[in-house]
């Protein structure tokens, strides 16, 4: 019997609820960061089965967390329904780096014209130091890919457009499976500080032409230096 309008669900029903939000959300972290982290790879199937029995969860609890990861674009329905990791093409690689550039672009535009224009290059300068330091300290990949991306989600978080993170956000497991799969020598030239330093100083000088020229080299490289293009 469903409770009435106003009332609160308490006991064992509340109990089984929030254990059931638990373990799917536990389902959906674990298979999510699986994928980002390159432990499943781009093709790779991706069995209800065997997942459960990893995690320790029912394959309903599995079902339910795949249907998620297919929304963010992270998996894929195959031949007869089975599920895979998300595969990209080269052309959609080009046009998820495109689609960046535009988002990243209009961030930086609205950046400089803002009156927080230093305090925003100062802020990413920061971003630098870490991308700097987990390169230098041969962090973990998964701890590069981060600190690289955070770069670039900063970026877009000092815009103040809640849209374009929301929309840059929905890119961002794509991204991730992108840069996971590509050769640890190409991959690691294209998150260098190097190539991201150009943008801070082109935002505290608050010229926004050479900043969009800027991100536009950067990512045209990137796509190279992923072996894509």
């Amino acid at each position: 019997m469903e409770p009435k309008e106003g009332s609160t669900v308490s006991g064992p029903a509340l109990t089984s609820l929030t254990r059931s939000t638990t373990l799917r959300e536990r389902a959906l972290v674990a298979l999510r960061t699986a994928i980002t982290t390159g432990q499943y790879r781009p093709g790779d199937h991706l069995g209800e089965v065997e997942i459960a029995e990893r995690l320790s969860v029912s394959r309903g609890t599995v079902r339910e967390a795949l249907r998620h990861l297919q929304q963010e674009g992270l998996v894929t329905a195959g031949a007869r329904g089975m599920l895979r990791v998300s595969e990209l093409t080269p052309t959609e690689v080009r046009e998820l780096f495109q689609v960046r550039e535009a988002l990243e672009g209009l961030a930086l535009t609205q950046i400089i014209a803002s009156p927080h224009r230093q305090e925003a290059a100062e802020a990413l300068r920061h971003a630098l130091e870490k991308l700097k330091d987990a390169f230098a300290s041969r962090a973990d990949l998964a701890v590069r890919v981060e600190a690289d991306l955070g770069f670039h989600l900063l970026l877009c978080e000092l815009s103040g457009n809640s849209v374009l993170l929301r929309t840059w956000r929905a890119l961002e497991g794509p991204m991730r499976v992108v840069i996971m799969s590509a050769a640890d020598d190409r991959r690691d030239l294209a998150m260098s500080a190097p190539h991201h330093e150009p943008i801070a100083d082109a935002i505290a000088r608050g010229d926004a032409t050479a900043a969009r020229e800027i991100l536009h080299t950067h990512m045209t490289s990137a796509v190279e230096q992923l072996g894509i293009g």
